[in-house]
């Protein structure tokens, strides 16, 4: 019974990493499915099993470690003004991937807004919407990455590229949100939740 477990678990694994747009995700889902696949195999003494999978093991290991210690070109361009057609465009083609995360994000607040494209190997990648508020606070209206490039790389480069806003006197980045999957992702890049303002997160610029 417990043998079977194994496989049925296994079996679900390999089923979940074929639902993942994140390539990322994918391997590392896959890369569990096919190890239990090969433990499967091994203990029920079928060899082609336990060969394929350790072979499948090992190449998701390969992708992932060239994945991990791949070198990308980052770069951010700025899209405010003038240039609020080409990010609506952008926001109406991923409209239903925004609102999973962004579920009250307004459009109309483009015009007023700044808007920067992530660029990564010269590719959009990701939109980063936000509005200067009075008493040093930047409000983030929208933070949001394509499926294939979600991971905390985009972050890390584009937080660390806005030193110039301290300059400005800017000290603390304000978000909100209800979104459990987006509020994972502002802890893991440093924000924290403000004390009696439920969804409200902060982390200094």
């Amino acid at each position: 019974m417990a043998t079977e477990l194994v496989g049925y678990l296994a079996s679900l694994m390999v089923a979940i990493s074929l639902t993942m747009s994140n390539v990322w995700r994918l391997r590392w889902i896959n890369l569990v499915g096919a190890a239990l696949f090969a433990t499967y195999g091994a203990l029920v003494g079928a060899r082609p099993v336990f060969v394929v999978n350790t072979f499948i093991a090992c190449v998701n290991v390969y992708f992932l470690v060239a994945l991990a210690t791949r070198r990308d070109y980052f770069a951010y361009v700025d899209v405010t003004g003038p240039n609020v057609r080409m990010v609506q465009k952008f926001v109406e083609f991923y409209q239903d991937d925004v609102r999973r995360y962004f579920p009250d994000f307004d459009a109309g607040r483009l015009a007023g807004a700044h808007a920067y494209f992530v660029l990564r190997n010269v590719m959009p990648v990701g939109l980063f919407v936000y509005e200067p508020k009075a008493g040093g606070e930047i409000e983030i209206l929208l933070d949001y990455v394509i499926p294939d490039y979600r991971d905390f790389r985009n972050a890390q480069f584009l937080f660390g590229a806005q030193e110039h806003l301290a300059r400005e006197g800017y000290h603390t980045w304000v978000c909100r949100t209800t979104v459990p999957a987006h509020r994972d992702y502002l802890l893991a890049i440093g924000f924290r939740p403000v004390e009696g303002s439920p969804g409200t997160f902060r982390r200094s610029v």
